[in-house]
């Protein structure tokens, strides 16, 4: 637990209160609406300083609603903000930080073609026409050495790892004499090893008097990292507590209103045949670069094989591939021991290997169709959905409504458009879609990515039903704690290769798992396979699970 470390110096020349931790920031009192629905109604939240304070919720509690308002994003419809003991109103970002306000979003707001040093400046009043490059890049090496953030300010940020562009994006705001942080969802892209230079930076800056605002589902990162925490529920204060004085149950509880459980069983299961195989496939990305470079799998009933990775190591190209979604420039995919390379995803279809994406509105649905189509986007040309040529609209709606009901998927009607649903309903209904037709082979990508407690529940327990049921499942996650919760084995891709895999994943220490996410070939694959090649042969560079 990091000790709270009150300022005892002046900042901006307001002294803390006898006995009183100073306040950076306090709303009082918060209301924001939109079109009727109101997202925030009256919350109070405070930032001390010295202090970490989490911000908890389940998905439409109104987190971000309310962070937005502090950062000058939207206007309160009612309530004050104090800066420093001092009323403060916020038209936009600009006088938000202008008042120490900075905010690092989970998607970096960062031009990738620029260098470090000329994404510090963008948007700043006072930059003079004629740049003092040496000067600013003077003063990001002094915030850099401060806070422990290393970085090369003539680097272009697109050359940069995940976890680098981060501490751009925080030197950003130390560059803007930001005092108070709100950090959303800052581990969610990172290695174990990068989580905790981060969670060392927080702890330098808060040495320094800085407070930090921290939106996380992690529950065991709030409990070990913060000092206080806020659970907003229904858009309400639902109450805050010193984080010592709680635990994760209790947190769990108050966010979603009754006592959750954590544990789940996990049944012993014996492996069936292999299902879905790919041999030394090489997939080309977006940009035209190979993003999967000669990697291969083997993917057996029963299981759960899990891949981690920091995000753009070729993961979405993989399962994309593995879909029929994306074409491979090389290698062969057997999906039921029939050659798949080069078939139409209705073919992979046809095969009964699903894929759930991460990118549930724009690849997974069809944000403007409503809950009917949207369920019956894979079915349309078989019955009961397709009589002849046409839809029967009747038994598509049945279809639709077995799904609602059985993934209780909380939905006004049936006609609704799916944009408007929360990110743990369309989750819900797009698993349902997909896990509905006994599948053979599931590839679920990022599958509790920005959901709440209850729904990561159950979602997990669907996945763990299949695999009991015997669908073979490829699953791709960030989160380390689901992926060594729910995989039978463990492998780690770094630039489109694997560095290695596990059959025992609970047994790997996690530094290990994060040493090959940044590049490292596991060590004790590679001296098995050195000792199992003999003297005088190379050891194979690639590791198929």
């Amino acid at each position: 637990m990091i000790e709270t470390q009150v300022a005892t110096e002046t900042l901006a020349g307001l002294k803390p209160r006898d006995g009183d931790a100073l306040s950076l920031v306090e709303m009082r009192g918060v209301t924001k609406r939109f079109s009727g629905v109101t997202a925030n109604k009256d919350v109070d939240f405070s930032v001390e300083a010295g202090e970490v304070h989490a911000l908890l919720g389940e998905n439409g509690a109104g987190k971000s609603t309310l962070m937005n308002v502090l950062y000058g994003l939207y206007m309160p419809d009612k309530g004050r903000i104090f800066v420093e003991g001092r009323e403060r109103v916020f038209g936009s970002p600009r006088d938000a930080i202008a008042s120490g306000i900075g905010m690092v979003h989970q998607h970096f707001m960062l031009v990738q073609t620029h260098t470090v040093w000329e994404n510090m400046i963008l948007g700043l009043k006072e930059t003079p026409f004629l740049l003092p490059r040496k000067k600013i890049q003077d003063r990001i090496a002094g915030i850099s050495e401060q806070y422990g953030l290393q970085i090369d300010p003539t680097a272009a940020v697109w050359q940069l790892s995940t976890g680098e562009q981060q501490r751009v994006a925080l030197l950003q705001m130390l560059y803007r004499d930001a005092r108070v942080l709100i950090l959303d969802e800052p581990t969610a892209v990172l290695t174990p090893q990068e989580s905790d230079k981060l969670f060392a930076t927080i702890r330098r800056m808060t040495r320094e008097g800085h407070g930090v605002v921290f939106i996380s589902h992690k529950l065991k990162e709030v409990m070990s990292e913060t000092n206080r925490v806020t659970v907003l529920r229904g858009g309400e204060n639902a109450g805050t507590v010193a984080t010592a004085m709680t635990t994760e149950e209790a947190l769990a509880e108050m966010m979603v209103g009754r006592k959750t459980a954590f544990g789940f069983e996990r049944k012993p299961m014996t492996r069936g045949d292999t299902v879905l195989k790919a041999e030394d496939i090489h997939v080309l990305g977006d940009r035209g670069m190979e993003a999967v470079a000669g990697l291969s799998l083997s993917l057996r009933s029963g299981e759960i094989l899990g891949v981690a990775g920091v995000a753009g190591n070729g993961q979405r190209e993989l399962c994309e591939a593995l879909a029929g979604l994306r074409p491979i420039t090389k290698g062969c995919i057997t999906v039921n021991g029939k050659r798949m390379d080069g078939a139409p995803p209705r073919s992979f279809i046809g095969e009964r290997v699903h894929y759930i994406p991460s990118d549930r509105k724009g690849t997974g649905m069809a944000p403007g169709m409503d809950i009917v189509n949207n369920a019956i986007l894979k079915k349309y040309w078989s019955k009961p959905v397709a009589r002849g040529a046409f839809i029967d609209w009747g038994s598509s709606a049945d279809y639709a409504d077995e799904i609602v009901k059985k993934f209780g998927v909380s939905v006004p009607s049936l006609s609704t458009p799916v944009r408007n649903l929360s990110g743990g309903n369309l989750q819900k209904l797009l698993m349902g879609r997909e896990l509905s037709d006994s599948p053979k082979a599931v590839i679920v990508m990022h599958p509790t990515w920005g959901l709440d407690v209850s729904a990561t529940r159950y979602v997990r327990d669907q996945l763990l039903a299949r695999r009991e049921g015997g669908t073979a499942i490829l699953l791709i996650s960030e989160d380390l704690d689901e992926l060594l919760a729910l995989s039978d084995r463990l492998a780690v891709i770094f630039k489109g290769k694997f560095m290695g895999v596990t059959d025992d994943p609970r047994s790997k220490p996690i530094e290990a798992i994060g040493l090959m996410m940044a590049g490292e070939q596991d060590r004790d694959r590679a001296t098995g396979k050195a000792q199992k090649a003999g003297k005088g042969s190379k050891a194979g560079r690639e590791v198929s699970p």
